[in-house]
């Protein structure tokens, strides 16, 4: 009998190729899409069923929305500053200081108010999400939801759905209000434009449209956060440990998804109003 030690070491199995890495990758995302997309219409269709869920989508409103506003004020007064101080440096070169206003306030309705505010709770909001409906699904209680008859599209990803989208574009406008009035004081305090003269130079050139263009995005990237963040909390599986997974996952997926719907949108408006 030959003794265990002078066994031949057994060879671990040969990596698969890079082909089918990227394959299975591939495969995955295309699956989670379609995923998504069934959740959607779901969604869609349970949303004007009754009985709605009142209760629940004030719960979300304010969890969503009222939670949120703290890192809003931060972010947008401190972005306001930091943009009107990078654009005097590049703007004062050429003479154009009187022009930063007009930059600044242009910059926030098209951009950074909707976009800006959408990544940053869009994290927030979405791995919330993720970690709330993931601990639910990982305990069993989805699976009661259904064993008594109930679609949890209906009870957990509708008022969460709704609620995103309502108050997106109200975080979008508390973020432009707040914005301007930071971009306002540095321009006051460092290159003695006052703020009567900011809001005269930012009339000037600023147009209803540049405000219903920014806004008209935010509901979509509303509905974008708390799909996806629904999504992977209903795919959560391994108890705790798969909850921060989809939390993770979450917040790169929302991140993404939002930049990349960003050019879409941008791109349609931009059509759209030059047709008209």
């Amino acid at each position: 009998m030959t003794p265990r030690s002078s066994l031949p070491p057994i060879a671990p199995p040969p990596p698969d190729p890079v082909w089918v890495h990227y394959g299975r990758s591939a495969r995955s995302f295309v699956e989670q899409v379609g995923e998504i997309a069934i959740l959607s219409v779901r969604t869609a269709r349970q949303s004007v069923r009754r009985p709605l869920e009142t209760r629940s989508f004030l719960q979300q409103m304010d969890s969503l929305g009222v939670r949120s506003m703290g890192i809003v004020t931060i972010t947008s007064i401190f972005i306001g500053m930091v943009m009107t101080i990078q654009f005097a440096f590049g703007l004062r070169k050429f003479g154009g200081v009187e022009y930063i206003p007009r930059v600044v306030v242009l910059s926030f309705l098209r951009e950074l108010a909707p976009t800006l505010t959408a990544v940053i709770v869009g994290g927030r909001i979405g791995s919330g999400m993720a970690a709330e409906v993931g601990s639910m699904n990982v305990t069993e209680q989805v699976d009661a939801i259904r064993a008594l008859g109930a679609d949890p599209a209906k009870k957990l990803v509708v008022p969460r759905v709704l609620a995103a989208i309502v108050v997106m574009p109200l975080l979008s406008v508390y973020a432009l209000v707040l914005g301007v009035g930071g971009a306002m004081f540095v321009c006051d305090l460092e290159f003695g434009i006052t703020p009567g003269t900011f809001i005269r130079s930012s009339v000037e050139v600023v147009k209803i449209s540049d405000f219903f263009n920014g806004l008209a995005k935010t509901p979509v990237f509303g509905f974008i956060i708390a799909i996806l963040g629904c999504h992977f909390g209903l795919r959560t599986h391994g108890g705790t440990e798969g909850v921060g997974l989809s939390t993770t996952r979450t917040v790169v997926a929302v991140s993404v998804a939002i930049l990349v719907a960003d050019l879409v949108l941008t791109k349609a408006l931009i059509i759209l109003t030059g047709s008209s």
